[in-house]
């Protein structure tokens, strides 16, 4: 079984030539072969008026012509003589093919006729006394014959030569840039990121390399954030965990004693519940992104949710002096989701605009016509190059690190998630507050 692609080429360029070739062979013969008939009938024809006009110029008959009838049997004609009274005289086929034309009742006939399997020509004329026909039998000049099947087998044997070569010369530019894109792609499996496929070829092959390039810069963009996310997220866990171990150590060595102890638990205490929340906004960003995510869609009264969670950040927001407001929540508006996730994206991104809005500015949860759920604050904001990576991993985490208050750096992916898996869409911008303003859009 041929595997490849040129040996497919060029076995279906021969196949086509070699049919190709056999068909018009076939037709070629035919053709050939009527028109040798049509031609043998149109000189026999020309050979019957001729002896029909020397027999009326002479008013006799056949008998007075022999001559003409032996030089005529020499080439293969048989001559029949069709009396007054229908008696007919001639070789024994001769005479059943007359019959079978139906020449002896007289008049101009001119027809093929069928005789034991073989075809016989006749052109019968009267006469002025009787009648005669002129009957051959066309035997194929095998000569001709030979040279025509001679012919057609030449032209067989050219038409598989080029199909030949024009096959492993399309083999060959349609696998050439199909196998260096193979080897870029086995390279890619390697874990190289650097080679790309030249764009050639026909267009469909052109198509072909430029999707592996395309998926090449795709590989790469993600496995440098991935790089870059895993280095941020290494350097989280050291902080926390270096505290932890020397305070521990500490502990242990009885360096720390008495009511300094306390503190130094409070301290340990708060740097586990860092390390904690990074481990689980990484186990919720490892569920979002696997196939079994849970989700429980059911008809949600949207206000009934606003007001839960106005409950619980008008109190966390009051305690750090910020100001907390809810608009739009007495319009009872339902929609097809998840109340639970809904609430997990929304807790999350008030704890992060609570972490960054100052004290004496406001928050605010609101409900927009429709499905629309806004989150505002009147933190510093963004640029607008923030707006577009804001839900990327770490993006804004890495760039305000040391800068303003800062969480672990996943809590916007995972608000982003979260949304998306509940089949609606969220959007960054600025908020009249003065700082960020997030937007939920849910399905119906």
């Amino acid at each position: 079984m041929i595997r490849s692609l040129a040996g497919r080429i060029i076995v279906v360029c021969l196949a086509v030539a070699g049919i190709s070739a056999l068909v018009a062979g076939f037709v070629l013969f035919r053709l050939v072969s009527r028109t040798s008939l049509d031609v043998t009938q149109r000189v026999l024809a020309d050979q019957a008026d001729v002896l029909a006009a020397q027999l009326f110029e002479t008013d006799g008959g056949l008998a007075g012509r022999r001559r003409v009838v032996d030089i005529l049997e020499r080439q293969g004609v048989s001559v029949v003589t069709i009396g007054p009274r229908g008696n007919v005289v001639g070789d024994a086929n001769a005479v059943a093919a007359t019959k079978q034309a139906e020449a002896v009742g007289g008049g101009r006939i001119s027809k093929p006729v069928e005789v034991g399997g073989r075809t016989y020509l006749v052109e019968a004329r009267d006469a002025p006394r009787g009648g005669f026909a002129l009957v051959l039998r066309p035997s194929g000049d095998q000569s001709t014959i030979r040279r025509l099947i001679g012919n057609i087998l030449l032209a067989l044997g050219i038409g598989l030569l080029v199909a030949a070569v024009a096959g492993v010369v399309l083999g060959r530019l349609l696998a050439r840039p199909l196998r260096r894109t193979a080897q870029v792609a086995h390279t890619m499996r390697e874990g190289r990121r650097d080679l790309r496929v030249p764009v050639e070829g026909p267009r469909e092959v052109a198509d072909v390399a430029g999707s592996v390039n395309s998926l090449a810069d795709a590989l790469q963009r993600s496995e440098t954030r991935q790089r870059d996310f895993l280095l941020s997220v290494s350097h989280e866990l050291r902080t926390p965990l270096t505290a932890v171990r020397g305070f521990a150590e500490s502990l242990a060595d009885g360096v720390v004693s008495g009511p300094q102890a306390a503190e130094v638990g409070r301290t340990i205490g708060k740097e586990a519940q860092r390390v904690e929340r990074l481990v689980g906004d990484l186990l919720d960003l490892a569920r979002l992104s696997a196939d079994d995510f849970r989700l429980d869609i059911t008809s949600v009264d949207l206000s009934g949710v606003l007001r839960e969670t106005a409950d619980v950040w008008s109190v966390r927001c009051a305690a750090e002096g910020v100001e907390f407001r809810l608009e739009n929540a007495d319009h009872p508006v339902g929609a097809h989701t998840d109340p639970r996730r809904l609430r997990q994206a929304l807790d999350g991104l008030m704890e992060n605009a609570l972490r960054v809005t100052p004290a004496g500015r406001s928050i605010v949860l609101a409900h927009l016509p429709g499905r629309v759920l806004q989150v505002r604050d009147g933190g510093p904001g963004l640029s607008e190059e923030d707006y577009r990576i804001a839900f990327d991993r770490g993006a804004l985490h890495r760039r305000y690190r040391g800068v303003r208050p800062v969480g672990t750096g996943l809590g916007l992916a995972i608000v982003h998630g979260l949304v998306t898996r509940m089949g609606g869409r969220i959007e960054a911008g600025p908020a009249p507050e003065g700082g960020a303003c997030f937007t939920i859009m849910l399905p119906g």
